[in-house]
């Protein structure tokens, strides 16, 4: 969950979060640096391109919000449920995807893990739990919920740990 690393015409190259990068004590450039900071603060997931131990490069991206997001949201708020976004993004792009969308509860840049975790805990809390997601960085967590939903368009082992996989993309199926 934090990047990859390949080989390339005999260089290393790693792209990856500034974390993972900072861990492998590769070099940032101060103007990198500087831009990665700017595209965090305009609600992008920054990736670094590391050739051999010197980042070359910053990558910022970001997932289009779906459109119907906001009324299911409402909707399943108004039925009285706690609606909370967990992501592995930075804590920047998960605020403004929160505030876009009407949750007031976000938790970011959680690993696979950490989202199953906190699915856990719930339990152990006595909570009953919905978990959506299409990535594979969900699929513990969808398969931890008491009801995982998988939404049919993301990866096959995320589909294949929920309960429910929703054929279309419209959060509202929820």
């Amino acid at each position: 969950g934090q990047g990859v690393e390949a080989t390339v015409e005999g260089r290393r190259v790693r792209v990856g979060a500034p974390d993972w990068m900072a861990a492998l004590n590769v070099d940032v450039p101060a103007d990198i640096r500087e831009r990665g900071e700017q595209l965090q603060q305009q609600g992008r997931t920054v990736l670094y391109v590391a050739i051999g131990e010197r980042v070359a490069a910053v990558i910022g991206v970001s997932d289009p919000i779906e459109s119907d997001a906001a009324e299911a949201v409402q909707a399943l708020s108004a039925l009285g449920i706690r609606i909370v976004m967990l992501t592995g993004d930075n804590a920047g792009t998960a605020r403004q995807v929160a505030a876009t969308v009407g949750i007031e509860e976000f938790h970011a840049r959680l690993s696979p893990e950490d989202k199953h975790d906190f699915v856990r805990r719930a339990h152990d809390r006595g909570e009953r739990v919905a978990m959506a997601g299409d990535g594979i960085n969900d699929a513990p967590a969808l398969a931890a919920a008491d009801v995982g939903i998988a939404m049919g368009t993301g990866a096959d082992v995320a589909i294949e740990s929920a309960a429910i996989t929703l054929q279309r993309r419209d959060l509202r199926g929820i």
